[in-house]
């Protein structure tokens, strides 16, 4: 079922972000018969990590899958059309929705700007998560190569590389349901963290001086939140800064 999932997101972002698409009404993207909304709601049931999913409002909720046209059979256009985003581990990864009044962002409208310029325009990744120290979850349409399309890749706050996590959106949900974050974070996670992420909220992240791609205790670092997209342009801009010359 797993297998069939990850086809199906895979081929909705082929399709959707690939090339200059024509915008499918709202009509044809929720899925009564076949509702991918029932198998997330499973992963929930057997989430090993805290799970919160966001109330939608049903006007965001419409506009944000039909700018992102992907159907609600696949895991995304269910958590997209369902849910105004899905908070995991005590806020610490957030996973992309509709928005909310806690998760402002929704799914098409953060990507606008960064991924592709205007709805309906091609895009070579879509940022679909991202995490409380800046961390960003995206999957591939071609800006990290060709060969695995649709795979999710990580933007890791500790080095601004890209890394590729070698699993597709469904998977990568199940992940974050049931992984063992404190292995995957390991040395990223300070003493008092899961108190002061529930109370930066879930759009804005924390900011660490010196950095976190530079060598330094966790701890005698000082630390701030800020908005995300502060976080999110420093990274970008900073790789530019190191990318040896000529590299693209």
């Amino acid at each position: 079922m797993r297998s069939l999932l990850i086809s199906l997101v895979l081929i909705s972002f082929q399709n959707g972000y690939s090339q200059q698409m024509k915008m499918r009404p709202l009509t044809e993207l929720i899925n009564l018969e076949e509702p991918g909304w029932e198998v997330v709601e499973e992963w929930i049931t057997s989430a090993t990590n805290k799970v919160e999913i966001l109330p939608k409002n049903e006007q965001r909720a419409g506009s944000a899958l039909y700018r992102t046209q992907v159907t609600t059979r696949s895991p995304m256009g269910a958590i997209i059309y369902e849910t105004g985003g899905i908070l995991v581990d005590h806020g610490w990864i957030r996973i992309l929705g509709s928005g909310s009044d806690r998760l402002s962002r929704s799914l098409p409208e953060w990507n606008r700007g960064k991924s592709f310029e205007a709805y309906g325009k091609a895009a070579s990744f879509l940022l679909i998560a991202d995490d409380a120290i800046g961390g960003f979850f995206a999957l591939n349409g071609g800006a990290f190569g060709d060969d695995d399309m649709g795979m999710v890749y990580y933007l890791s706050p500790d080095n601004l590389e890209w890394e590729p996590l070698d699993i597709g959106y469904s998977d990568f949900v199940y992940w974050a349901f049931t992984n063992d974050l404190d292995a995957f974070y390991e040395g990223l996670r300070w003493k008092r963290w899961k108190k002061e992420v529930k109370e930066m909220g879930a759009d804005r992240a924390m900011l660490f001086y010196p950095f976190l791609w530079t060598a330094y205790d966790l701890e005698k670092r000082s630390k701030n939140d800020v908005p995300i997209e502060e976080i999110w342009t420093l990274q970008l801009d900073v790789r530019d800064q190191l990318k040896p010359s000529g590299e693209k």
